[in-house]
């Protein structure tokens, strides 16, 4: 099965031309030694591995953000597979769609040591061309993210053809346009997130001013939100419905909690969950009802109209 990534090549995109010119991505995170054999198939056994060596190199980091580049650099090396699709941007609105061709190979001495070869594509997606929801996945500040969800899209891209009315491929999705109105409530989340109930108590999780708790990546899919609380003793796992079946969802944000709990969490951190739908759900309340550390909120839409 082919899967679908974005991965930035730098911290704004600035080597994508390097790479493109000499048919590579790659990533670093200052972890400077060969992994060649040092890549088992599963995430968290690499985890557990290196983010005690992260976290010596870089000791005014924290756990989460050695799991965030722990976790991006085994998935650019060891995740992604040959045959895959990347869509690398490049700072300036553009992103250049490649084929990963060979397995990880190692360059010491360079900005982005670890590497896969890539046999980029004629075509060069432009932001403003993509569907809402594709733009915004694509746009999360993290290093690698996956695109799954929108690879009808992007494949129309690579064939050419026009894109029309393409929302996701989630088999777990009931009603697509509650799915397409509750992605862009995750944006309005984001950006408004000091006014929410949640934002008096929890900040969504960032690193030298930037946002990299949107879309955060784990080992079963990306977190929609991860928060930490601002006294620093809890995670908050934000997971919207998005018109996905009610156990899916429950599912979903109890995987998530537990990869918080086992990769990211400190030992005196606990960690909380909080699903948001457009409706009630008494099937998601009764779920609820025995997991104590999870809460549900509903939201409302309003508008008005102002004479011009």
């Amino acid at each position: 099965m082919k899967n679908y990534y974005k991965v930035r090549l730098g911290s704004a995109g600035e080597l994508s031309a390097e790479c493109v010119a000499e048919n590579y991505i790659g990533a670093g995170f200052g972890i400077t030694q060969d992994l060649t054999h040092k890549l088992p198939d599963e995430w968290k056994k690499f985890n557990q591995e290196f983010i005690p060596i992260f976290l010596k190199i870089n000791p005014d980091k924290s756990k989460i953000s050695a799991g965030l580049a722990c976790g991006a650099l085994w998935t650019v090396a060891k995740g992604i597979k040959v045959g895959d699709i990347v869509l690398c941007p490049d700072g300036e609105d553009h992103y250049h769609v490649g084929e990963v061709t060979s397995e990880y190979f190692y360059r010491p001495d360079t900005a982005l040591q670890h590497r896969r070869s890539v046999r980029w594509l004629d075509q060069v997606i432009d932001r403003s061309a993509m569907t809402d929801i594709l733009r915004s996945a694509a746009s999360t500040r993290g290093t690698v993210c996956t695109l799954n969800p929108y690879a009808e899209e992007i494949e129309r891209f690579i064939g050419g053809a026009t894109i029309t009315n393409i929302i996701s491929n989630d088999p777990t999705v009931e009603d697509l346009s509650i799915f397409a109105m509750e992605k862009h409530l995750e944006d309005f989340l984001v950006q408004n997130w000091k006014q929410t109930e949640m934002g008096r108590d929890y900040e969504i999780y960032q690193e030298d001013g930037k946002i990299l708790g949107q879309q955060f990546q784990s080992d079963t899919g990306p977190i929609d939100i991860l928060a930490i609380s601002k006294d620093k003793k809890s995670l908050l796992v934000v997971e919207l419905k998005k018109g996905r079946a009610s156990d899916a969802v429950v599912g979903q944000i109890l995987r998530y909690m537990g990869y918080v709990k086992d990769v990211l969490a400190e030992e005196n951190q606990v960690v909380k969950g909080a699903i948001i739908a457009l409706e009630d759900d008494q099937r998601i309340r009764r779920a609820l009802a025995m997991v104590p550390n999870i809460e549900f909120y509903r939201y409302q839409v309003s508008f008005k109209l102002v004479k011009a």
